[in-house]
C-alpha cells in the first residue's frame, strides 16, 4: 500500500502548485503510450484525485512488476488447466476522439510552416519531445485543454472562458463544436483558429498546431497573464 502522496513521488506538505507539477509529471510516465502501463496510468489518476480531494490518508494498492506477472502466469496456468474457463477480456480500448497534436513554437527550428500538405507527417518522423507532438483521445465530455491537462500536457491559456487568445489553436483536419465567442474575428474562426479552453471535437479524428498565440492578429488579443509560460520557466 502507498499514500497517494508516494504514487505521485511529491512530499505530504507540497503544495497545489507541486502538486499539480507532479502530477503532470507522473501521469506522462505512466501513459501506456510512453512505456507505462493502464494499471500504473489509473493509480496516479486516483492518487491525484485523492490529494485534491483531501483524502490525503489514504492508502492505495501497488501491484509491483513481479506481482503482476505472478498473477499473470497464475492465470495462463488456470486457463490451460481448465480449457472450459472463459478466455480473458482486453482491456476496453480508448474512446472519444482521437487529436494529434503540434507546437507551434517548434515550427521554425525545422523550417515549417503552418499550411504545409505534409506537416504532421514531419512531425511523426521527427522524434520530437512528447508534449511537442503526439496523440491523446478527448471524451465527449472534455474540451480540448482538459483533455490535454488530464493527460499530462501543458498547453497554454488563461482565462478558461472563451474571453483571450492565449489558448489558440489551429484546427488542421477535422472540426470543433465552440459554444460562443466573443474575442476571435470571424476571419481567424473561418480559417481554423479556435480556442482550446471551450472547443470540443465533433470529428472522430483531428489534427490541432497547439500554442499559436503568437500568430499575426491573436497577440493582441492575449491576457498579459499566462499560466504556460509561467509553468515553462518552472519546469
Amino acid at each position: 500500500m502507498a499514500s497517494p502522496f508516494d504514487v505521485l513521488e511529491v512530499d505530504s506538505d507540497a503544495d497545489d502548485e507541486e502538486i499539480e507539477r507532479a502530477y503532470r509529471r507522473r501521469v506522462k510516465e505512466a501513459h501506456p503510450d510512453h512505456g507505462g502501463s493502464a494499471r500504473e496510468f489509473q493509480l496516479v489518476y486516483t492518487a491525484y484525485r485523492q490529494v485534491m480531494a483531501g483524502n490525503t490518508d489514504a492508502e492505495l494498492e501497488v501491484a509491483s512488476e513481479a506481482d503482476a506477472d505472478e498473477r499473470d502466469t497464475a492465470s495462463a496456468a488456470e486457463s490451460e488447466a481448465d480449457p472450459s474457463a472463459p478466455e480473458e477480456e482486453p482491456e476496453p480500448e480508448e474512446t472519444g476522439s482521437k487529436v494529434e497534436f503540434l507546437n507551434y513554437e517548434i515550427l521554425a527550428d525545422h523550417g515549417w510552416q503552418i499550411d504545409d500538405d505534409d506537416l504532421f507527417e514531419k512531425a511523426s518522423e521527427a522524434n520530437l519531445d512528447q508534449g511537442d507532438y503526439g496523440r491523446f483521445f478527448v471524451q465527449p465530455r472534455e474540451n480540448l485543454l482538459e483533455a490535454a491537462e488530464n493527460r499530462g500536457f501543458s498547453w497554454p491559456y488563461s482565462c478558461r472562458g472563451g474571453a483571450c487568445a492565449n489558448c489558440a489553436i489551429a484546427v488542421v483536419d477535422g472540426a470543433v463544436e465552440m459554444p460562443s465567442n466573443h474575442i476571435l474575428p470571424s476571419s481567424m474562426t473561418d480559417s481554423g483558429i479556435q480556442l482550446s479552453c471551450i472547443s470540443r471535437p465533433v470529428t472522430d479524428e483531428m489534427k490541432v498546431v497547439y500554442n499559436v498565440k503568437s500568430l499575426p492578429g491573436l497577440d493582441e488579443l492575449r491576457l498579459p497573464s499566462d499560466p504556460f509560460d509561467n509553468a515553462q520557466l518552472n519546469d
